[in-house]
């Protein structure tokens, strides 16, 4: 790929490149990560180093009761991992009818009612017994000395730190461990974690076992059950990450791969699959009509994915036939290049969360996701170990549908680590964070870097819209005023906004330049985030 390194959009932020990189929304996490492939380790144990910092630097978004999702190139061939945990035992449509009143459609926002079983730690665990080159310890050690000495907080995290305190402050355990002045830290103050430096060392010494099966997993179910809450040692101990194999679309002669369901992935997958029908390279990049077409095919994508997507056995479809050519085609031909449409779901049968990504000069490459949900997820903290845990439990629905509660069962999860091949050969590990915005973030930017040229970076810093529902959509301020104004006209109804964290999402980019020992990767990290893209 010959990339315009002209770029085009205001940014803090330029390319990095190097034989073995690290990009992370915090720059102490891609440190973390580098550490591990200094002292010898590989792009898996820089990944995990980097997630177990990221529970401590960026707690709006995650933490040690989190889901996670990888792809990871090994040198041969993709490998998927879906950690995201299943419903406790105990979790019926009748249950929570009973705790909730009979008319509820959803479990709860907040609270233990809306905790799943975490998967991220597990996570960590599978991806270092299968593909690490270091011992599990090492890796948790950057995590540990930053949560046990503290960090200074950056700007962006403070921020949605002190908006998120007035809804958690009174859920259980959420403002002792967050809240250490009685309010929110401030921009440069120090923040210390050591009810979580306690839970690391734990993770440290058992490889993770203390989690499921020990001391962590019981003080969670004593916390759970003097909140309220059902989940038990016997849920946790339950609990394995299950290994996937990606599914795929091509899409102007590179293929993107995504997690297949529970997760959201194919969402992507099937609006580049509607914009493969359209010559998009003969409009201008930041126009109306490239825009417009962008816009479409993602609401089509979502009403299928809305409808028919939950945990794959589920599935009253396949995703062979949510994703096949001819399906898609007539999906695309719904598409009024001059007016905006609020689409329905087709028929297949007849045709808050942070992200980061790896690379070695071996050639492994990882697309990592982790996230608490909705910001701090759940709202409860476990005191001893400082667990917060996530809300993943709000993506079930308690009516009728693939979706629908029942014990064990994982819900509808929205994120998902992506990576692109060509002809079978690895050329990007990447992923946009922020609820629905994920797929979003990965069609727009990957149209940029194919069908217009524009470097990661370059993608990565131009503005971006958000499609919410019907016809409605956010719109970042810097986006061209002439396109917004044509967009408007065509019945898009846009809401120009200024708030990047979850609105517009976040984006990591690994781009493999030629041979990894030779040629390295080409980084970047989005400026709407405090991260950082690092290397040697």
């Amino acid at each position: 790929m010959k990339f315009n390194y002209v770029n085009p959009y205001p940014s803090t932020r330029i390319p990095v490149m190097a034989r073995n990189v690290c990009s992370t929304s915090h720059p102490l996490a891609a440190q973390a990560g580098l550490r591990m492939m200094w002292k010898g380790g590989n792009a898996v144990d820089a990944a995990i180093a980097a997630a177990a910092a990221m529970t401590i630097c960026e707690p709006v978004s995650n933490g040690l009761g989190s889901d996670s999702f990888a792809i990871l190139w090994d040198g041969k061939e993709l490998h998927g991992l879906n950690s995201s945990g299943p419903a406790p035992a105990s979790w019926t449509p009748g249950y929570f009818g009973k705790k909730h009143g009979g008319d509820a459609k959803k479990p709860p926002k907040r609270g233990f009612d809306s905790v799943t079983v975490p998967g991220a730690v597990g996570s960590w665990m599978a991806l270092s017994e299968r593909f690490g080159k270091l011992p599990f310890a090492d890796l948790l050690e950057p995590a540990i000395d930053i949560a046990e000495r503290g960090y200074l907080l950056p700007v962006v995290v403070q921020q949605k730190w002190a908006s998120a305190t007035p809804e958690m402050r009174s859920l259980p355990g959420w403002a002792d461990s967050f809240l250490p002045w009685g309010r929110a830290p401030q921009v440069g103050e120090l923040f210390q974690f050591k009810a979580a430096a306690r839970a690391l060392r734990a993770i440290a010494q058992s490889k993770g076992e203390a989690f499921y099966r020990g001391e962590i997993a019981q003080a969670i179910e004593k916390f759970s059950s003097a909140n309220g809450g059902t989940m038990t040692a016997k849920d946790l101990a339950g609990f394995q990450p299950e290994w996937v194999k990606p599914i795929g679309k091509d899409y102007r002669g590179y293929t993107l791969h995504e997690i297949p369901p529970n997760g959201q992935g194919i969402a992507a997958l099937i609006a580049l699959g509607i914009l493969q029908q359209f010559d998009l390279t003969g409009m201008p990049v930041d126009g109306a009509d490239a825009q417009h077409l962008q816009i479409e095919a993602m609401k089509l994508a979502f009403a299928d994915t809305y409808k028919y997507v939950a945990e794959r056995k589920a599935m009253e479809v396949t995703t062979e036939q949510m994703l096949d050519d001819g399906y898609l085609k007539s999906r695309a031909k719904l598409i009024d290049l001059r007016k905006a449409q609020d689409f329905g779901a087709g028929n297949p049968v007849r045709g808050g969360t942070i992200y980061l990504t790896a690379a070695d000069e071996n050639g492994m490459m990882i697309s990592f996701i982790q996230s608490n949900y909705m910001g701090f997820g759940s709202g409860c903290v476990e005191p001893t170990f400082g667990i917060s845990l996530q809300n993943r439990g709000y993506g079930f629905s308690l009516e009728p549908g693939a979706n629908q509660v029942a014990p064990g069962k994982r819900p509808f999860q929205t994120i998902i680590p992506a990576f692109l091949t060509q002809q079978g050969q690895p050329v990007m590990s990447f992923g946009v964070m922020g609820g629905n915005m994920q797929p979003q973030g990965h069609m727009q930017t990957l149209v940029r870097m194919l069908d217009y040229g524009q470097s990661p970076q370059a993608a990565c810093d131009a503005p971006r819209w958000r499609f919410n529902a019907g016809l409605e959509l956010n719109v970042e301020q810097q986006m061209n005023k002439a396109t917004v104004q044509e967009l408007i006209g065509r019945g898009h109804r846009m809401e120009v906004i200024n708030d990047s964290y979850q609105d517009f999402g976040a984006g990591q980019f690994i781009w493999r330049a030629g041979e990894p020992r030779v040629d390295g990767y080409i980084a970047a990290s989005d400026s709407r985030r405090d991260g950082l893209a690092a290397g040697f």
